[in-house]
C-alpha cells in the first residue's frame, strides 16, 4: 500500500535536480526580476539543457518523455524560488508538448529541435480581450488564401508575448464556435505580426504579458497543426496538464511561505519570548501546513490519472486546481499575518509570493469554471 504514496527513485532524483537548479540559478535571483521585470532568458537555455523545456515531449521527438506526476515536481520545486518562472516553463512545455502530440511529421521536425532544448521559447494563444472563460467563442481569424493564411484579431494575456520566438494559436477557420478554431505555430518574425505594450502586473513580474496581434498576417498553410477544426479539442487536451502544473506552482510557492514563516516565527521574539511558542502561532503553522500536504496529495493523484488517461483525469485535473491555488494563496496569505509589518515589505519574499500567487485562481480556467466542471461531471455519472 505504501507504494502508492511514494515518490519513486527517479522521480525523487528528477525533484532533487529542479530543487538543486531552483536553489542555484533562480531563487537568489527572483527578488531582483520581479523588481525589474526582468524575463530571464539564460535561465530558460540553462532549464533547457536538463530537458525542462520538453519534459512531456516524447523521447522520439527529443524529449524527455516522462509523465505529468514528473512534471509536477519540477514546477513545484522551481515556484519555490520564483512562480512566475516557474508557470513560464509550464506555458513553453505546453505549446511544445501540443506540437509533438498532435502535430505532423514535416512540423514537429521543423520546430521541436529548437522548443525541446529552449533555444527557441514558445508562448501559448487562446485568450482574447472578449473570450477568457467562454474560449470557444473567439474571434481571431484565418482565412485561407492560397498555400496561407491570412490572420486577423488580437489574442489577451499572452505570456511571453512580444519577446518569444514561437506562438501557438488557437485561430478561427469556420463559423460554427468550437468546431471551427484550429491550431496554427505563428514564427515572431511574420509580416502583419505585432505585439502591445507589456502590461503592468499586479505580480508574474519576471514574466512578460502583452496582446498578440494580427493584421493580415501572412502564415503558410504547413503550419497548421493537425487538421482544420481540431484546434479547440487540442486547446481542451492540453489544459488538464496546464492545470496541475499551475497547482503545482501554488504548492512551490506556499511551501517556500511556510518555511520563511517557520524560521522567522522561532527568531522573532516578542513579550519576552518567540512568537513560535506562542500556541496561536503553532495553530496556525499547523493549518497551513496541512491544508497544503491535502492538495499536494490530491494534485499528485489528479497528476497520475492525467499520465494514465484515467476517464475521471478531467475531474481530478479541476479539482487539483481548484484546491491548490485556493489553498496555496491562504498559506501565504497567514505567513504574511505572521510576519506581521515585515511580511508587507519588499525585504522578505513574503508579499512577492502574495502576488505571484493569486493570478493562479484565474489562468488555466479560473477556480469558478473548475467547480462548473466538477459540477457537471458529478451529475453526468
Amino acid at each position: 500500500m505504501t507504494d502508492q504514496f511514494q515518490l519513486t527513485d527517479d522521480q525523487l532524483a528528477i525533484q532533487d535536480m529542479a530543487r538543486r537548479f531552483t536553489a542555484d540559478r533562480i531563487t537568489p535571483f527572483a527578488a531582483e526580476w520581479d523588481e525589474k521585470s526582468h524575463y530571464p532568458v539564460d535561465v530558460w537555455k540553462a532549464a533547457g539543457e536538463l530537458g525542462f523545456g520538453a519534459i512531456y515531449v516524447s523521447e522520439e521527438s527529443g524529449g524527455i518523455g516522462l509523465g505529468r506526476l514528473e512534471a509536477a515536481l519540477i514546477m513545484e520545486a522551481m515556484a519555490y524560488g520564483c512562480p512566475a518562472t516557474s508557470a513560464y516553463i509550464s506555458i513553453h512545455n505546453m505549446a511544445a508538448w501540443m506540437i509533438d502530440r498532435f502535430g505532423g511529421a514535416q512540423i514537429k521536425a521543423r520546430f521541436l529541435p529548437d522548443l525541446v532544448s529552449m533555444e527557441k521559447i514558445a508562448s501559448y494563444c487562446l485568450t482574447e480581450p472578449g473570450s477568457g472563460s467562454d474560449a470557444a467563442a473567439l474571434k481571431t481569424t484565418a482565412r485561407k488564401d492560397g498555400d496561407h493564411y491570412i490572420l486577423n484579431g488580437t489574442k489577451q494575456f499572452i505570456s511571453g508575448a512580444g519577446v518569444n520566438d514561437i506562438y501557438v494559436c488557437m485561430v478561427r477557420t469556420g463559423e460554427e464556435k468550437a468546431k471551427g478554431i484550429s491550431c496554427l505555430v505563428i514564427e515572431k518574425d511574420t509580416p502583419g505580426l505585432s505585439f502591445g505594450a507589456p502590461e503592468k502586473k499586479l505580480g508574474w513580474n519576471a514574466s512578460p504579458t502583452a496582446q498578440v496581434i494580427f493584421e493580415d498576417c501572412r502564415v503558410p498553410a504547413q503550419n497548421l497543426v493537425g487538421a482544420e477544426g481540431d484546434g479547440f479539442r487540442f486547446a481542451m487536451a492540453g489544459l488538464d496538464g496546464g492545470r496541475l502544473n499551475i497547482g503545482a506552482c501554488s504548492l512551490g510557492g506556499a511551501q517556500r511561505c511556510l518555511d520563511e514563516a517557520i524560521a522567522y516565527t522561532k527568531d522573532r521574539q516578542q513579550f519576552g519570548q518567540p512568537i513560535a511558542d506562542f500556541q496561536n502561532t503553532q495553530f496556525i503553522l499547523a493549518d497551513m501546513a496541512t491544508d497544503l500536504e491535502a492538495a499536494r496529495a490530491l494534485l499528485y493523484m489528479a497528476a497520475a490519472k492525467v499520465t494514465a488517461n484515467a476517464p475521471d483525469k478531467s475531474r481530478f485535473s479541476a479539482m487539483a486546481k481548484r484546491l491548490a491555488t485556493d489553498s496555496g494563496s491562504k498559506v501565504v496569505n497567514d505567513a504574511l499575518q505572521l510576519f506581521g509589518g515585515y511580511g508587507y515589505l519588499k525585504d522578505y519574499p513574503i508579499e512577492r509570493f502574495w502576488r505571484d500567487l493569486r493570478v493562479h485562481s484565474i489562468l488555466e480556467g479560473t477556480n469558478q469554471v473548475m467547480r462548473m466542471i466538477i459540477g457537471r461531471d458529478l451529475l453526468r455519472q
